[in-house]
């Protein structure tokens, strides 16, 4: 090759190179273009992104009955089973205790109507019925009824029906994840009290919290802040321990000084533990042999002063009364309860005498107008005088409304079934909530109404409650679905993980 040619080709090389220089200019332009739209489309779809989990966790934090307005829910009721009356009345017996635990630190709320001196004790909320609203006692009654009714009537079902194999799954089932159910709930809530604790939100209130000029009647239990962290972990991981109590049967054994109010815990779980045995040993006898059995097991508990254990008992013995009255009907090819004026007025009378044994007063019956006759009735081998018609009154109700249906509407409404899906919830949270949220609310609402004349008194109390209950419904409805349901869940996954396979 020639220079000349040499020189040629290299000059055609460069403007070939110089050609592509000037082509790579706009295409270096577009791919620019092309990677800033696509950051600006990543930056958009991360915004959406955050945008939409934040929306989500706000519309979480939302009570469940405003979500299903949102969502259109709301149209679809849930469906109501034979005995959803008893989940409300469970409900709203959850609700009275929270009532009866605001109401006794600022008022007396043991007397009843007309004790002492003319005048002392003549208010209207003091009659019988009226005061069960407030009376935490009886609704803690009520709750062990309810309680020996719904576990015992699927396994009496399957004893009727002869269904050994299926009875022992699920006695096996509902022994197994008894605890869990109980005291999974009760780990959680005392737990949020420690970390409450730590963050100060019990020390704001402190001061409030023991101050008996204006909390006029019980102080409760106030939760003490420890030095370190370390030391409140130890004290509340052997305060649950003992919590369990299941080796003692003092009724209020495995009390926590985190919560004092679920000392019911404790004594729920071995009064199940009982019941199990109950149906277990009973469960291959003949249905009238049964029952007059755990009827006579009833007055044995009931004579060895285990109110609780009567309680339990007394609500299987309902649940297979049920069962007997069912099984009559449908032989008779009736679907539903026919019920005449008569027995409709009979079993309003019941109801109405059952409401009123559970007014029992908690203090001083025996000097009370209308209970020192009832009074001198107790015997005087059952100690926890108070307990006596409460109890045998809860038993009485929750048998009148089993049978009469017109009873059973009220609590088969939405309301009353929202607040039994709560009532664990309720029950767990509404300490705490009183702790905090209420003893924010009640200075200041003392401050705007005044506290020095009975009247001024009063009106900040209704005040600071009428605050104080939508607070408490929004923290039980975020415990419920949080961590009352998982837990359910929870023990039911434990459950599949851990038995065989059939």
């Amino acid at each position: 090759m020639t220079l000349d040619a040499a020189t040629s080709c290299l000059d055609e090389k460069r403007a070939l190179e110089n050609a592509s220089d000037r082509h790579d200019t706009p295409r270096s332009a577009s791919y620019l273009s092309k990677e800033t739209l696509f950051t600006s489309s990543a930056a958009t779809s991360w915004l959406h992104s955050l945008r939409l989990v934040a929306y989500r966790l706000l519309f979480s934090l939302l009570p469940s009955f405003v979500q299903r307005r949102i969502t259109g829910d709301i149209a679809k009721p849930d469906r109501l089973h034979p005995s959803s009356h008893l989940d409300g009345i469970r409900g709203l017996a959850a609700f009275f205790v929270f009532l009866c635990h605001l109401s006794y630190n600022c008022f007396i709320i043991t007397y009843g109507f007309g004790l002492g001196d003319e005048g002392d004790n003549y208010h209207l909320l003091q009659l019988p019925i009226i005061r069960l609203f407030y009376s935490g006692p009886p609704m803690v009654s009520i709750f062990f009824v309810v309680s020996g009714y719904a576990l015992s009537l699927k396994p009496l079902k399957q004893m009727r029906a002869h269904q050994w194999d299926s009875l022992l799954t699920t006695m096996s089932s509902s022994i197994f994840r008894r605890g869990f159910r109980l005291f999974l709930p009760t780990a959680i809530s005392t737990f949020l009290i420690l970390l409450m604790i730590r963050m100060g939100l019990y020390e704001r209130t402190r001061a409030f919290a023991t101050n008996g000029e204006i909390l006029r009647n019980v102080m409760e239990y106030h939760p003490m802040h420890d030095k370190t962290f370390r030391m409140q972990f130890w004290d509340w991981s052997w305060t649950m321990y003992n919590f369990i109590a299941v080796w003692s049967w003092d009724v209020y054994a495995g009390s926590t000084r985190y919560d004092v109010h679920l000392w019911t815990i404790p004594t729920e779980f071995r009064s199940s533990l009982f019941l199990f045995l109950c149906l277990v040993g009973l469960s291959r006898c003949r249905q009238y042999l049964r029952l007059a059995v755990m009827t006579g097991i009833a007055y044995l508990v009931l004579r060895s002063d285990r109110w609780e254990l009567l309680l339990f008992l007394s609500g299987a013995i309902l649940a297979e009364l049920d069962l007997m009255r069912s099984a009559r009907r449908l032989a008779r090819g009736e679907k539903e309860i026919q019920m005449g004026t008569l027995q409709k007025s009979f079993w309003f009378s019941v109801s109405i005498v059952a409401l009123y044994l559970m007014s029992q007063p908690d203090e001083f019956g025996d000097e009370t107008p209308g209970w020192i006759y009832l009074t001198e009735m107790i015997p005087r081998w059952f100690t926890t005088k108070y307990r006596y018609w409460q109890s045998l009154g809860s038993i009485l109700f929750i048998w009148a409304v089993n049978n009469a249906p017109f009873l059973q509407q009220p609590f088969n409404t939405g309301p009353m079934q929202y607040l039994g899906k709560l009532s664990y919830a309720l029950y767990l949270m509404h300490g705490p909530v009183i702790h905090i949220i209420g003893y924010t609310i009640e200075p200041w609402a003392w401050s705007i109404t005044g506290s020095d004349t009975e009247l001024q008194y009063k009106l900040g109390f209704l005040l600071a409650t009428a605050l104080i209950i939508p607070c408490l419904i929004w923290v039980a409805d975020l415990f419920w679905r949080a961590f009352d349901i998982p837990s359910v869940k929870f023990a039911r996954w434990v459950e599949s993980r851990c038995t065989v396979d059939e």
